[in-house]
């Protein structure tokens, strides 16, 4: 088994990357002619910005992922895998284009090599200079998110999942300098493909733990498998196996090529325990390719909470196994600002939550502008919705919806719901106006597509093989290891 290796960090932003081709494009920030409100008028004017140093582990580089090769404690001779380059997160979020140094016999303004990013190595976003992070979003080629956390000290960000062999990731970091100006960058870069010819491996989600009683069961495959392979798919559909305790009906649905989700055909009981494994190992899918050794999964579900927003009535009815436990004042989308209609999941928990309008779209300067710092932001799409406290518009709580689009309460409110749900809890929004919920591209919308449908996604419909059910086993304890 493969040695887990820390985690990658950035900075100043610090960026401990293990690999290819990095690039570096805009992100949000500060407008770079922006002035603020407490600038002084003489000299010029300060350039918001923080200086990135970039550390990429090359794949079979003697030393990769080693604790001494860290960007913070690297040392020239030691790692001899590791590679620097610098660049830098600014107000307006530009940077420049990283690249491979040219090969000496290299003619002049040939394109860069590119080396292959370990896999294994870790992922560090760290802070050279005074300021602070203030998100981390990274996302590979099919908008997978890379699980990560900051640190107590908000200057060190570490991936807490390991890279995807033969991947592209995009990581996109927020900073505050230390007079508190917006800066930003995006970069990406590239995986090496696997070390073993190529075979089909599959990485589950969520990670073990405790989950709301909508939580979907996610596969991720190592290459794709397309639709024109029906037997393929109906093979490797076969392989992944989903029991619980208690016994639920459930199927897996194609998502993509390379995804699959697993869901019951009703939400999870309360504390089911969910295991998920692979029988691919050796499996021939045709074309000369075969399944390799996956990752066991095992999971819980907590308390089945379920929090129901009926943007009319401007209410929030928060239930536990079926008990309303809480009702909430609440203000949500306003005309062109609809929130989104349907069903949705908790996808994470977050403190504290800088949101500004010029990540939806919003320009600077309009009236709908916004730059707050929002507290107790519980997120429910990837694009940027939350329930979250909005002090700022108690008076309209319960009265009137007055949001761009997520579900305001009062700071007591949202802190009690940030306290009550968990990932994977249900949030559904009725009477909105609003767009319905994507079921797969903005977060985990599954719910609402009607099991029919669901089913229909399955490779293995139409064929004798039933959808799948969870067989009962044999009650275990968790592993302690």
């Amino acid at each position: 088994m493969r040695r887990t290796r820390p985690a990658k960090v950035w900075g100043a932003l610090t960026a401990a990357v293990t690999g290819a081709m990095l690039v570096v494009a805009a992100a949000p920030g500060r407008a770079p002619d922006e002035t603020p409100a407490d600038a002084k008028p003489a000299g010029p004017p300060r350039e918001a910005a923080l200086t990135l140093v970039v550390g990429r582990v090359l794949e079979g580089a003697h030393g990769a992922g080693e604790g001494r090769c860290a960007a913070r404690v690297f040392r020239p001779g030691l790692c001899s895998g590791w590679q620097e380059q610098r660049v830098r997160a600014t107000a307006g979020g530009v940077g420049s284009v990283l690249r491979e140094p040219v090969l000496a016999d290299a003619a002049r303004g040939a394109r860069a090599q590119e080396l292959p990013t370990d896999p294994g190595g870790p992922l560090e976003i760290t802070l050279t200079e005074p300021g602070s992070i203030t998100d981390v979003t990274v996302r590979d080629g099919r908008g997978r998110h890379l699980a990560g956390a900051l640190g107590p000290h908000g200057d060190r960000w570490l991936n807490t999942e390991s890279l995807r062999a033969g991947e592209t990731y995009t990581v996109q970091v927020g900073a505050q300098d230390a007079a508190g100006s917006p800066v930003g960058v995006t970069m990406a870069f590239r995986t090496a493909p696997p070390a073993d010819g190529g075979r089909l491996t599959v990485e589950f989600g969520p990670r073990p733990g405790t989950y709301g009683a909508g939580e979907i069961v996610t596969a991720a495959l190592s290459r794709p498998v397309p639709a024109g392979d029906p037997v393929a798919r109906a093979r490797l559909e076969q392989a992944l196996e989903v029991t619980s305790e208690p016994q639920v009906e459930g199927a897996w649905h194609w998502v993509d090529d390379s995804t699959l989700h697993f869901r019951p055909r009703t939400y999870w009981p309360a504390h089911t325990v969910v295991r998920v494994r692979s029988g691919l190992d050796g499996v021939e899918l045709g074309d000369d390719t075969y399944g390799g050794p996956s990752e066991d999964l095992e999971f819980t579900i907590g308390d089945r909470i379920e929090a129901v927003t009926d943007s009319a009535a401007h209410r929030m009815t928060v239930r536990r196994n079926g008990r309303v436990i809480r009702t909430i004042p609440v203000t949500t989308g306003k005309e062109g600002f609809r929130t989104r209609s349907g069903i949705k999941v908790v996808l994470r928990k977050e403190p504290k939550v800088r949101m500004r309008g010029d990540t939806v779209g919003i320009q600077r300067g309009t009236k709908e502008f916004y730059d707050l710092a929002v507290s107790y932001a519980t997120r429910v799409t990837w694009s940027g919705e939350y329930i979250h406290a909005a002090p700022w518009s108690v008076e309209s709580q319960g009265e009137e919806n007055v949001s761009h689009g997520c579900t305001g309460m009062s700071t007591e409110n949202a802190a009690w719901f940030f306290e009550t749900v968990r990932e994977g809890d249900i949030v559904e929004v009725v009477n909105s106006g609003g767009a319905k919920m994507d079921p797969f591209g903005n977060g985990f919308g599954d719910w609402n597509v009607d099991w029919r449908s669901w089913l229909a996604g399955s490779a293995l419909a139409g064929a004798d093989a039933p959808p799948q059910s969870s067989p009962p086993t044999a009650p275990r304890l968790h592993p302690t290891t």
